[in-house]
């Protein structure tokens, strides 16, 4: 279906290759998936294969889609025949109502009005979009936006569906959802599916094929065992970017092997028993056996766990008879990492909150209670849509709430404006952070804002000191080499870190997160809990809305659950986490019957050994 040949390309005015000789061939009918760190070349490997979106620069290779070269391919074979779900949403949404943009992409083909409305029933049927079908989009939460971006692509019915990590916004069960549906279009329908992604739980035991890419080029490519066996080799920090029960699974093995060497055992390890089934649960495609028996040094590899219940079935069978009853745990709920917190005056303080975007509408949060103290790290984790990011304009004044109290950093945020807030040590990182930026350079924007920041606060600051506190900031973040470029031409991730680095160059006191790892992989959110860390152990209090439960579980100090309107559940990480079974992490879930409070895949291994 699409053949890349060679492909090299660099951005204008940059020293470094985007893509470096990549080639790469998808099968009609597969599911790949294409993982790598933020800026590897990912989303630019992705635009060369429709090419309204091929970005300008320097190119060698060649791209072809169905046998032919893409350049030559009209505009309007592409638009039918190529569905392209971009990393955000909002870029991609282009008229007003829900209905109008399912509609948009055939009325643009010329279809007939009788077609037109068969498919927009049934792709609003096949997501569920019926209830808010006539709102406006831009009532719609980042997940629903999403959603609605894939289901007017598919209302053309394209025979590939290209996806830029299309999961970023959803929460757990909705990304969840929103995966097993791409297999189910891939499965029933045929639709060649290529998907970029970083969080990679649900994607890949669902992929035929897995291609790594590393620095512009793909690393390695195959089964998603066949990956994980040659990231083991090469010692690839990809590896922890891998799924819980994969790492667990690797680690486990790993040390097994090391105990046999240090008693000078030569014996070979013997493949691990799962139990009398097979552990390949999902079943192979006809591609993925035909690449099987061509791809060199992978035909005896082992199948390594990938979903939670291989992970609980490796679990069981490998360490059954070892007196792991459940019993067993981490060491029972661990007390606050800020607990001297319930001693000083909140810095967050919300008692019994109403708001509503409109006079006659409906109540979106209601009877909020929350407290959050200076040095303490909260969480809010909840579904698409029930109001969390909403919250978050309430604390930081641009929601004015109707009925309750509330106290942000000594002001009533309904009172009190936004450059009050700010000048009181608030500093906002919102979910789409292409919304900061306002110069042509990721520089000139930092400088902006620090020099911004210098006037307001009266810190006289010569250029050499604001400069050298950009640079600082930028060393932190991890942005050094973007300096030079435009915000919208990096990649998600490095947007975000960008946002990030304009946020703490206000040298806030109250830092509030929307969606921080969207777009970040998995490196880069170990710095990131760093960067958190630090500024906690200052005093600094950071709320942080998110649906990534396993950075939660294992850097915030205290996580809650939004539900309805209010906060309905919260507790340090380890009792909230273990208590739910949605809302929980995939080592919990793979291990629970085995011990009681594990959370993250770390304490599985641990405990383990």
């Amino acid at each position: 279906m699409f053949e890349v040949r060679g492909l090299t390309f660099a951005y204008p005015e940059r020293g470094r290759a985007a893509l470096s000789d990549v080639s790469l061939s998808v099968e009609a009918g597969e599911f790949v998936v294409i993982c790598g760190k933020s800026g590897c070349g990912k989303s630019t490997l992705l635009r060369h294969l429709k090419t309204v979106l091929t970005p300008f620069g320097r190119r060698e290779g060649e791209v072809f889609f169905d046998g032919r070269l893409v350049e030559s391919i009209s505009k309007r074979e592409q638009a039918s025949r190529i569905g392209f779900v971009l990393q955000s949403a909002e870029n991609q949404i282009v008229t007003d109502k829900v209905w109008h943009e399912l509609a948009f992409g055939l009325e643009s083909l010329g279809e007939k009005t009788p077609v037109i409305r068969r498919r927009v029933a049934e792709m609003a049927s096949f997501f569920g979009i019926q209830e808010w079908y006539e709102k406006s989009v831009f009532e719609l939460s980042g997940g629903q936006k999403q959603i609605l971006a894939l289901a007017a692509v598919l209302a053309m019915q394209p025979d590939v569906l290209i996806l830029d990590e299309p999961t970023s916004q959803l929460d757990p069960i909705a990304a969840e959802d929103f995966i097993e549906t791409l297999k189910k279009i891939n499965d029933e329908i045929g639709t060649t599916i290529i998907l970029s992604e970083h969080r990679l739980e649900g994607v890949l035991p669902r992929a035929d094929r897995v291609a790594v890419m590393a620095e512009g080029r793909v690393l390695c490519e195959g089964g998603a065992s066949e990956v994980a066996w040659e990231l083991k080799r090469l010692g690839d920090p990809m590896l922890t970017a891998m799924p819980t029960p994969v790492r667990v699974y690797l680690a486990l093995e790993a040390s097994q092997a090391l105990r046999r060497v240090r008693r000078g055992s030569t014996e070979r390890l013997a493949p691990p028993s799962f139990g009398s089934a097979s552990l390949s649960v999902t079943p192979c495609s006809a591609s993925r056996l035909r690449r099987s028996t061509r791809s060199p040094g992978f035909s005896s590899v082992r199948q390594v766990p990938q979903t939670v219940r291989e992970g609980r079935v490796y679990l069981e069978g490998k360490y059954a008879g070892r007196g792991v009853d459940g019993e067993r745990g981490v060491g029972g709920d661990e007390p606050a990492r800020n607990n001297d917190g319930a001693t000083r005056e909140p810095i967050i303080e919300m008692k019994e909150l109403w708001f509503r975007y409109e006079r006659d509408g409906r109540d979106i949060v209601k009877d909020l209670a929350l407290n959050v103290y200076p040095g303490e790290f909260v969480a809010v984790v909840g579904g698409n849509g029930v109001g969390k990011s909403t919250m978050l304009g309430i604390v930081a004044g641009d929601n004015k709430y109707y009925r309750g109290k509330a106290r942000v950093l000594g002001f009533d945020p309904k009172k009190a404006d936004g450059r009050c807030l700010t000048d009181a040590g608030l500093a906002v990182l919102p979910q789409d952070p292409q919304t900061l930026f306002t110069r042509a350079t990721v520089f000139d924007n930092l400088i902006d804002v620090a020099t911004a920041h210098a006037k307001r606060r009266g810190e006289p600051a010569s250029p050499e000191e604001i400069e050298a506190e950009v640079c600082r900031v930028c060393e932190m973040t991890d942005i050094v080499n973007l300096m030079g470029f435009h915000p919208f031409d990096v990649s998600g991730g490095e947007q975000q870190r960008t946002g990030l680095a304009m946020a703490l160059l206000t040298k806030p006191k109250l830092l509030l997160l929307d969606e921080p790892t969207k777009g970040m992989d998995s490196f880069f959110k170990e710095k990131f809990s760093a960067i958190l860390k630090r500024l906690c152990s200052d005093g600094i209090a950071v709320l942080m809305v998110s649906h990534d439960v396993e950075f939660c579980a294992k850097y915030t100090d205290r996580c809650a659950l939004f539900f309805n309107g209010g906060i309905v559940s919260e507790g340090t990480p380890r009792k909230f986490f273990s208590g739910n079974s949605f809302y929980t992490t995939a080592a919990n879930r793979m291990a629970r019957g085995l011990f009681h409070d594990a959370i993250t895949a770390e304490e599985v291994v641990a405990l383990l050994l």
